[in-house]
């Protein structure tokens, strides 16, 4: 290494010699670079511990102040919403609606019965209920229901959850007889538990996930713990920040959004990691010190991280035209957790590598003035290569395989019901699915009817005069409004009980009509509308940054076609895996819209790198195909780094207990990884072959070599007279 350092030496005083032949000023300015490289690094630290501090007691607060109530989740104005709104406001604010089942294969006995409606007395004694609860035997005799509803917790979530454990361990198995509890607020409380045990899991896994790649990519038993540390810290920051717009502006905190926030702050901010040391360990080998060739990575690199963060930020940001209350709160999350991360590796990482100097790539270090070791042919030489030859045989090959991809969308299973959120299912879900085995002729989910009180007994009458009713009576009133509770006669969520909401909610004008069913209605439908919406908002707002990035039209025209193809093709891999393998009866009705923001910007973060280094080699002076193909091979390795280390902390989320999550982490991890290795290095790169300059109109660049070329290329001037 000695050898390689001397040999380095004498370069870097050509180089020197080069750069800076201004005499004793060029003396000064060393000496003046020297002081800063020593005190802006701990500058930037001294500010990050001034900025944690202030921080700190906020990021504490953030659990406070998330929730996972109905209305975090539903339609901003939907009857449902209005519904659980207005039911807050009642006496004794929301209600509690539970369901106990209990049953014995061979039938109920006489002491089954006495069992049973011993159990309910303990209840009744215990807990302040609406009504005296009222056993209904199913035809076989095999079964008897006790619906059962509370308005004692009010709106506070931990006190719904007391009562629901409470009801389940006063209404235990005895001698044989099985007794599940199920209903509202019973899947309320089985899906918050699941929600609030994501922060802890998610968090470890997330880190363990992206330090072993970091291991692997990096080969050093020191680097991988640094961007890990910053991202870490960026996450904290991110938790700060989002209780401080919760206070502001009273941002939805919910489990979901708060566990989006942090993948996309470990996942992108590593991203943007990868590429700035990958840059840094190039310049250290043209510069001596570390500030300085950290200051040269910051200028090539960080436009295409600025721009690739800004795409991302902007394109989840567009969550906030959704109506939706669960995609909503993700738009300024996810922004909050990008931004965070996109500060933390622009200046907190490179103060920290600058600190540590050359040493933190140890064994691998790259010595001043060193080449990096030749390697005989590169995976990305090689992809380029054969892209380069064929390039419209690479691309019609590629557009077909995405397309047929796609079809696998078809074989999607329909929006899911609420029972089916769940991987493994839980003792709510279980009572919901006797029920219905028990009870095929009636509804065992209420339905919630809002009615001005002055109109309560004509709406009632209406009620039970309509088609498709079982049973319907009248529960709370208060604040000019009554609560009326209804059964349907068919089962939970199925067509029929679906059109007998919908005739309902025709009928009853002045009243509002909501539930777990009715809630299931409006999400689909809000969620068809969001689509409309928001995907012509992304797709404009990415579009205007790339076109102002890239100086063109056809080369952002180019990317966000392949990232939208990459989406289909997702969602098609999503159809052949969700009900075949994994055995999910639904989907999330949101699924479609929360892929398709995440993958393309996402997926165009990834085109931004390729086609920036494009841009600047063809700056130079290089030619469209060979621009292409040197881009593809002196970025490929970093966007592969990239691209698995963000596939994998969104697969994290398959891990979670809730299906939704699963989905979204599936097709997203499956997005990155096909844009990553299919999309980025064959597509984009043949596209761009086969175009020539033509992929860079109408500007400048489409007409001729850029003004940075090498004299070989550019049109020499005329001498001027002396």
């Amino acid at each position: 290494m000695g050898a390689m350092e001397t040999k380095g030496t004498k370069g870097a005083k050509g180089t020197k010699r080069s750069e800076g032949s201004e005499g004793s000023r060029g003396a000064v300015k060393t000496g003046a670079g020297a002081r800063r490289g020593r005190s802006v690094p701990w500058l930037v630290l001294g500010l990050w511990i001034g900025v944690l501090a202030i921080v700190g007691p906020f990021a504490a607060k953030l659990s406070e102040v998330q929730h996972n109530r109905i209305t975090d989740y539903l339609p901003a104005n939907a009857d449902s919403t209005r519904v659980a709104r207005t039911q807050d406001e009642l006496p004794g604010g929301e209600t509690t609606q539970l369901v106990l089942v209990y049953h014995r294969d061979g039938g109920l006995t006489a002491a089954d019965r006495t069992t049973a409606a011993g159990q309910v007395d303990r209840i009744a004694g215990g807990h302040v209920l609406t009504a005296t609860p009222k056993g209904v035997p199913s035809a076989d005799g095999t079964t008897l229901m006790y619906p059962v509803t509370s308005n004692e917790p009010g709106t506070d979530e931990k006190k719904r959850d007391a009562l629901v454990n409470d009801v389940r361990q006063v209404a235990h198995t005895e001698g044989g007889l099985s007794v599940e509890v199920g209903g509202p607020g019973a899947l309320a409380t089985d899906a918050a538990g699941v929600y609030n045990s994501l922060g802890g899991p998610l968090l470890y896994t997330t880190v363990a996930v992206v330090a072993l790649l970091l291991i692997l990519i990096y080969r050093s038993p020191v680097l991988w713990l640094v961007p890990l540390v910053v991202a870490g810290i960026a996450d904290f920051l991110s938790t700060g920040v989002a209780y401080g717009l919760n206070q502001a502006f009273g941002t939805t905190i919910s489990g979901q959004s708060t566990g989006i926030m942090t993948i996309l702050v470990f996942g992108a901010g590593t991203d943007y990691a990868l590429l700035l040391v990958s840059r840094y360990r190039e310049e250290l080998r043209r510069f001596e010190r570390p500030y300085d060739a950290m200051t040269a990575a910051l200028r090539g690199c960080g436009p295409a991280v600025l721009a690739s963060s800004g795409t991302v930020a902007a394109g989840v940001l567009c969550l906030l035209a959704a109506d939706l209350n669960s995609s909503r709160s993700m738009g300024p999350l996810g922004t909050v957790g990008v931004l965070c991360a996109l500060v933390a590796m622009l200046t907190l990482l490179p103060a920290i590598l600058v600190l540590l100097g050359r040493r933190v790539f140890w064994p691998l270090v790259p010595a001043y003035g060193s080449t990096p070791k030749a390697r005989r042919l590169s995976l990305f030489t090689a992809m380029g290569s054969s892209a380069g030859r064929r390039p419209l045989v690479v691309l019609a090959s590629g557009a077909v395989l995405l397309g047929a991809l796609a079809l696998g969308m078809l074989n999607l299973p329909g929006p899911g019901k609420q029972e089916d959120s769940f991987v493994d299912k839980p003792d709510s879900v279980v009572a919901m699915e006797s029920l219905a085995k028990a009870y095929p002729d009636r509804g065992s989910q209420p339905i919630s009817v809002i009615t001005p009180a002055g109109k309560a007994d004509k709406t009632l009458t209406a009620i039970r005069g309509a088609d498709g009713i079982s049973v319907a009576r009248k529960e709370r009133t208060g604040h000019g409004w009554t609560e009326i509770t209804v059964f349907a006669k068919d089962a939970p969520q199925s067509a029929a009980e679906t059109a007998t909401i919908e005739r309902l909610r025709e009928n009853l004008k002045g009243s509002y009509v909501g539930g777990p069913s009715a809630q299931q209605i409006d999400l689909v439908d809000t969620n068809a509308r969001d689509v409309w919406v928001v995907v012509p908002i992304v797709l404009l707002s990415v579009l205007l940054i790339l076109i102002g990035l890239l100086r063109s039209l056809v080369a952002p025209l180019m990317l966000v076609a392949a990232v939208v193809a990459v989406w289909g093709a997702s969602l098609g891999i999503g159809g052949l895996v969700f009900g075949p393998l994994l055995g999910f009866h639904g989907t999330d009705p949101g699924l479609g819209l929360l892929s398709f923001v995440f993958l393309v910007a996402l997926g165009v973060d990834y085109g931004i790198f390729l086609m920036h280094r494009m841009r600047e080699e063809a700056l130079r002076g290089a030619e469209p195909a060979a621009a292409a193909l040197t881009a593809l091979r002196t970025t490929g390795g970093v966007i592969a780094s990239a691209g698995l280390v963000l596939a994998a902390t969104f697969a994290v989320l398959t891990n979670m207990g809730l299906v939704q999550l699963v989905e979204l982490g599936f097709v997203i991890a499956v997005g990155v990884l096909l844009d990553t290795f299919l999309v980025r290095t064959y597509l984009v790169t043949s596209a761009s072959v086969a175009l020539g300059r033509r992929v860079w109109w109408p500007g400048a660049l489409s007409r001729g070599p850029g003004p940075d070329a090498p004299d070989a290329v550019r049109p020499k001037r005329q001498p001027e007279p002396v």
